[in-house]
Formats: structure tokens, C-alpha cells, sequence
């Protein structure tokens, strides 16, 4: 769902005015959310970077992301995750609050991905959901926000960006595909619950 005014101020106002001017008459085709895994911990010790859980700060952002994109109306239509711990249970968790209802895709292209592996996920989803959203990580996530939309915007744990892409299918997606983005929420910006 695309709204012609973003209702946060973490969009900067020229990218209002894109987005406006962008959907007169016209409706963008694709919704791809961004969303950096939650908060992870470092305590244990010889545990592999991959296997990292979430610690007390990351278990209380993830569902408050999920709860927001229901409040957002942006539940997602396919969730795709990497395979580390810190982005399976950010998933899990934005997914029960957000009330997403099916099953999170795993997918091990998407650990420490680069824009390109990202990009190559999602060309090759079977199906054409109109609104998909990744978890994954930095710098990857950010890379790939710059190269669809021009934005330079950092995204710190449990951020979620919104990028509307004018294209009618993921197989369509490439680079610098123009994409608007619609909205950034990073969990300490937000109103507490």
C-alpha cells in the first residue's frame, strides 16, 4: 500500500515529493520491506557468528516491528530469511506480531549477502507476491536500499526500510530500478508501545 504523503519523518520531505509526483495516475507494482535482523548477543563465547541469538534488547524490537507493520497495513505476502540464528528468530518474531500467518522461507544466499546475491533471491521467488520482505544484514541490506533507491540511509538492528518498485514481477527487479523509499523505521525512533 503506497500513501501519496509517507507518515513518518524519517522520510525526507524531496522523497514526499518524488513519491507524489511518482503515483499520479499510477500505481507501483512491487513492495520489497528491508528489515536488518534484531539486536544480537556476543556473551557465548566460541559460539559462531552464524548461530548468534538475540539478546534482551533484540527479543523486545522484533515484535515491536511486527506490530508495527500491521499497524502499517504492510503485512508482507512472503517473508525470505537468512539462514543465521539473529535473522531466523527476527523473522519468527516480526512474523507472530505482524500476524503474517505462513511459513518464513530460509534461504542461505541470503547470509552476509551482497546487493547482488539479494538481488538474485529475489528475481528467482516462484511466486509474484506484491509485497516481499528480506532479513538479512549490514552491509548488504544497506547496499542494496542505495542501489534500488539512490538512499544513502543507515540501518542500525531491527530497522525496517519500505522501497516501492515500479516493476511487474521480481524477475523484472535489477539495479537501480528506480525504486522510491516510501519509509525508514528504526526501533529507537519509534513511540514506545
Amino acid at each position: 500500500m503506497i500513501r501519496p504523503e509517507p507518515q513518518s519523518n524519517n522520510v525526507h520531505d524531496d522523497t514526499a515529493i518524488r513519491l507524489r509526483d511518482a503515483n499520479v495516475g499510477h500505481v507501483a507494482m512491487r513492495t520489497l520491506l528491508l528489515l536488518r535482523h534484531a539486536k544480537s548477543s556476543w556473551k557465548e563465547q566460541g559460539l559462531a557468528d552464524h548461530g548468534r541469538p538475540l539478546n534482551r534488547r533484540g527479543k523486545r524490537d522484533a515484535p515491536r516491528m511486527g506490530r508495527l507493520l500491521n499497524v502499517e497495513g504492510l503485512v508482507p505476502d512472503r517473508i525470505v530469511s537468512s539462514t543465521a540464528n539473529r535473522a531466523r528468530t527476527t523473522a519468527l518474531k516480526v512474523a507472530e506480531e505482524c500476524g503474517y500467518g505462513k511459513a518464513i522461507e530460509i534461504n542461505e544466499d541470503l547470509y552476509l549477502a551482497t546487493p547482488e546475491d539479494q538481488l538474485a533471491v529475489l528475481r528467482d521467488l516462484y511466486f509474484d507476491e506484491p509485497c516481499v520482505m528480506l532479513v538479512g544484514h549490514n552491509p548488504g541490506l544497506e547496499s542494496l536500499l542505495y542501489l534500488l533507491t539512490g538512499e544513502d540511509e543507515r540501518l542500525p538492528t531491527a530497522a525496517l526500510a519500505q522501497i516501492s518498485l515500479d516493476i511487474e514481477s521480481w524477475a523484472d527487479l535489477r539495479e537501480h530500478a528506480g525504486g522510491i523509499l516510501v519509509n525508514l523505521w528504526r526501533p529507537k525512533e519509534l513511540d514506545d508501545d
